[in-house]
């Protein structure tokens, strides 16, 4: 049939509201997006598609989603009618949910046929989602975004790499073969006080099971490579994770 495919027959027989639902399911299958008891938010989730499935999968944890537009009420679905990027909204957000454990984003813009237009305005949007999760995200959150091939993305990647662990860019099965959107998979989000590169002066509190040296800079973990306890070492960060650092001695 005309403008229909085999995900959109699924989608209307399994009760899905969009044929977008097997997207995020194939991407959670990739990247374990969503467990048990997690807090989820997703941007601009109208008409549902993606709540349905993330609401399914988190089980007892909560799923918020927010669109400009109404969204039908789900069985165990919280909802937000606002713009995402207004202050009100987020703090809604934050009211309601504290801390995310996964902001997902599947927006697009409204089409004008201008290829160029259209992909920098879905870029744009992917960082409106980005920045949102930067705000809410508890660390070691993940963050999946939608946004068109072609300039800017790599941008846009970068600046994504270095507030997470790693992001892998994919297209899901589900996604139609003569589409140009490809998702952003950000995992693990970093909230150190360290980033690598930085040099400092630090006191070691205690060795580890390896026998690193193991410092605290704002209770945050670093890893000391040949320092004993109660010494102070010049350092530089290498590696940052959602919990801890490592770092090489200077001295």
């Amino acid at each position: 049939m005309a403008g229909k495919d085999e995900y959109y027959n699924k989608a209307k027989q399994q009760g899905y509201r969009s044929r977008a639902a097997y997207k995020l399911q194939q991407l959670d299958e990739m990247e374990d997006l969503l467990s048990h008891g997690d807090r989820v938010v997703d941007l601009g989730a109208a008409p549902g598609g993606w709540l349905q499935v993330a609401s399914e999968r988190v089980g007892t944890g909560t799923v918020i989603g927010v669109d400009l537009q109404r969204i039908d009420s789900l069985e165990g679905v919280e909802t937000i009618k606002g713009d995402m990027t207004d202050e009100g909204t987020r703090g809604e957000i934050i009211e309601r949910i504290g801390e995310a454990d996964t902001v997902l984003s599947d927006m697009a813009p409204n089409m004008t046929g201008e290829y160029s237009l259209d992909q920098a305005r879905s870029v744009h949007l992917a960082r409106q989602a980005f920045e949102t999760a930067r705000e809410i995200l508890t660390p070691g959150g993940d963050l999946v975004v939608k946004v068109f091939e072609g300039r800017d993305l790599d941008a846009l990647r970068d600046d994504m790499e270095a507030e997470f662990e790693y992001v892998r860019t994919t297209s899901p099965a589900a996604s139609r073969e003569e589409s140009s959107e490809v998702y952003l998979i950000a995992k693990g989000f970093l909230t150190a006080p360290v980033e690598a590169g930085q040099r400092l002066t630090v006191g070691i509190k205690d060795v580890g099971s390896e026998g690193d040296g193991i410092a605290k800079v704002e209770g945050f973990t670093v890893f000391v490579p040949d320092a004993g306890e109660d010494e102070s070492a010049e350092i530089e960060i290498e590696e940052v994770k959602p919990n801890f650092a490592f770092a090489k001695r200077l001295d």
